[in-house]
């Protein structure tokens, strides 16, 4: 099951990078974007699941879905269905791995090198062409990569902690983190209108969490700091592009600047694992092998990191070709899919309490982006 849409995922990536221009991207002509909106090849969300992929993607967000051919239709639709698959995969995956040898900094670190290896072996054989950073464009990527590590991290504990599905619940909070952030930090608030419909949210969220059975407060806060690093990488993303004046590098497409936030994360996740859990991935690793082989603990390993890595890639292919609105449906449903698979897969018990909150916290979400979209469309026509 997993070696044929790890294939599939695998050609898509590989086919698509090979038909794309390698022109400067989409970043530089979106710096007068808010931080939630930008369309900045910059803001690797989330989420990778773990994040927030209402924010920050570069998409082509002015057309019209319906004017779309068959073929677009069938292709977008392929897109989707492939990141749904690797993204409940990769949880699952994640948290049986996680059950085995339970260090998630350093297993966060391994599947962040994975991703590097991929990467780099795409741009060594020329089926990518590989990218150029200028000196403000390494800054920049690096601060980025930063918090991409710190969110994927956060987000590892978290799993490690608790359960999927209560995980992904907290999760759900990441448009209100957004929305804080870009106006505390960044100075850019939007309409009351906006703000409000983030009290469905943090409301649902937290009428989830008040009886979960599977509550954990290191999972609930670690899902919490996951949500805030994620919303300041957003936040550095954009800053660190105006500082640039859009001027990052050479063959800086979205997926090659994803790859490379990777790489740049997994080498700041090193000082990270080596302090918070130092050498005892080895003797956890030890520990499993009376009952799983030495070849499997690196398979799960290797898989998962591919799993996590192709996730991204496969979300910004799906997401560079819709509208934000259809954005915003699809990354609702995604948390959806992956709450209902783990409950499924894991049997993780549920009160109807915990169902109830997470369906209007989801709820929330969907209308807070709808929201914010119209609001960002009346400003923009209005200033034209």
């Amino acid at each position: 099951m997993r070696s044929p849409i790890l294939a599939l995922a695998l050609l898509a990536t590989t086919v698509s990078a090979r038909q794309a221009p390698f022109v400067k991207p989409a970043l530089a002509r979106a710096t007068s974007s808010s931080v939630q909106s930008s369309k900045s090849a910059l803001d690797v969300t989330s989420a990778l699941t773990t994040t927030d992929v209402n924010t920050n993607i570069a998409i082509r967000g002015g057309d019209d879905d319906a004017s779309l051919s068959m073929s677009a239709r069938f292709k977008i639709g392929g897109y989707f269905s492939l990141w749904y698959i690797l993204n409940v995969v990769y949880n699952i995956l994640n948290k049986k791995y996680l059950n085995v040898i339970s260090a998630p900094l350093t297993v966060g670190s391994l599947q962040f090198l994975v991703g590097s290896l991929y990467c780099i072996i795409l741009w060594t054989t020329k089926l990518r062409a590989p990218p150029i950073l200028t000196p403000s464009g390494k800054t920049a990527v690096n601060k980025v990569g930063f918090y991409h590590m710190a969110g994927q991290e956060l987000s590892m504990m978290s799993l490690n902690a608790g359960a999927v599905s209560f995980t992904h619940i907290v999760k759900a909070l990441e448009p209100f983190f957004s929305a804080m952030v870009s106006g505390v930090i960044f100075g850019k608030w939007m309409n009351p209108v906006v703000y409000a419909t983030l009290i469905p949210v943090v409301g649902g969220v937290a009428y989830a969490c008040l009886k979960e059975r599977a509550f954990s407060w290191l999972a609930f806060y670690t899902a919490m700091g996951s949500n805030l690093a994620f919303a300041l990488r957003a936040v550095v993303s954009k800053s660190a592009l105006d500082a640039s004046g859009g001027e990052l590098g050479e063959n800086l497409t979205s997926v090659n600047l994803f790859g490379i936030v990777t790489c740049y994360a997994f080498i700041q996740s090193i000082p990270l694992f080596l302090m918070g859990e130092g050498l005892s991935f080895i003797q956890l690793w030890k520990d499993a092998l009376p009952n799983s082989s030495t070849y499997e603990l690196v398979k799960g390993l290797v898989i998962s990191g591919l799993f996590h890595y192709l996730n991204n890639e496969v979300m910004y292919l799906a997401l560079s070709n819709v509208h934000p609105v259809t954005l915003a449906v699809g990354n609702t449903m995604k948390r959806v899919f992956i709450v209902v698979a783990s409950v499924v897969v894991f049997r993780t018990p549920i009160t109807v309490q915990a169902a109830i909150g997470s369906a209007v916290g989801l709820g929330g979400v969907l209308l807070y982006s709808l929201t914010k979209q119209y609001y960002e469309e009346l400003e923009k026509n209005q200033t034209a």
